[in-house]
């Protein structure tokens, strides 16, 4: 199917797949290539990206590898305001996300600091991200739902349901919180590597296509992950060729966006599967 999202009253269309690139401005991620944290390396990526055919730049500053430290919402925010001001200075029109889990974050992000798209690796605050405990919801909605419904901004919903069946039921009821609130341009990410083993994540790989049915876009993050290295060894630093193979995959399977640190060649294989497809 083909898919717009409004991005501040543009138009931005996903009948040809879209590049997100990552910029981390953590000491801590996953992989030591994505980390970014002067001013010159965070504009050099911004640039990078958009030269190697990104169109979206997701921002993110608190690490949701396992293990990782805890970080402090006064220091998150920091970082994601002087990330955030220097890509906009950088790329003035480019569509940026904002990974938080936080949504007095995402409010500042969206409202004070020129983010576009909310990207939240929590599903609305369900599961735990690093050392944060489970949110007990008091509440119908969630807190990110209310945000997302009342600033109408892109809204990544990522799951961590290890099948595909629990997703499809999760998401259901998310998407449906979502519009109540005022919600339009819903995302999908299937989480991979969250709440999922290595045989869950390629089971719910292989039947990605089925996600169709919720009619509507989807995020597909499997960049240099474990699910990669644990399968053919090595780590993340060897990962690309795995990397480029998943994502020509979900291509054909009907993603419309590819979140990745390469985007060079992520945006070669959206080039090559829409000639064949075409």
């Amino acid at each position: 199917m083909e898919y717009t999202i409004n991005i501040k009253g543009h138009l931005m269309d996903l009948s040809t797949p879209q590049v997100m690139g990552i910029l981390n401005v953590t000491p801590d991620s996953f992989y030591s290539g994505s980390r970014k944290q002067t001013e010159k390396e965070i504009a050099d990526r911004a640039n990078q990206i958009i030269e190697e055919g990104g169109s979206i730049i997701d921002v993110g500053a608190f690490s949701t590898r396992p293990g990782a430290d805890e970080v402090s919402e006064e220091e998150e925010g920091r970082r994601l305001k002087f990330a955030l001001d220097i890509v906009r200075r950088e790329q003035s029109n480019v569509a940026i996300s904002v990974d938080t889990y936080r949504p007095t974050l995402a409010r500042k992000c969206i409202e004070e600091w020129g983010a576009d798209i909310i990207n939240d690796v929590s599903e609305g605050g369900i599961t735990g991200i690093a050392n944060v405990p489970l949110e007990q919801r008091e509440e119908e909605y969630p807190e990110m739902f209310r945000l997302v419904g009342e600033l109408k901004v892109p809204y990544i919903l990522m799951s961590v349901q290890p099948t595909l069946a629990t997703m499809m039921k999760g998401f259901a009821k998310e998407v449906q919180q979502l519009r109540d609130l005022g919600a339009n341009d819903i995302i999908l990410d299937p989480g991979f590597g969250f709440g999922k083993n290595l045989i869950q994540n390629y089971e719910i790989y292989n039947e990605m296509e089925k996600l169709s049915v919720m009619e509507l876009p989807v995020l597909v993050g499997i960049s240099r992950k474990s699910m990669i290295y644990r399968l053919l060894g090595g780590d993340a630093t060897t990962s690309l060729n795995g990397t480029t193979v998943l994502d020509t995959i979900a291509l054909m399977k009907g993603a419309s966006i590819l979140r990745v640190h390469d985007v060079k060649e992520a945006a070669e294989a959206i080039k090559i599967v829409e000639t064949m497809t075409k």
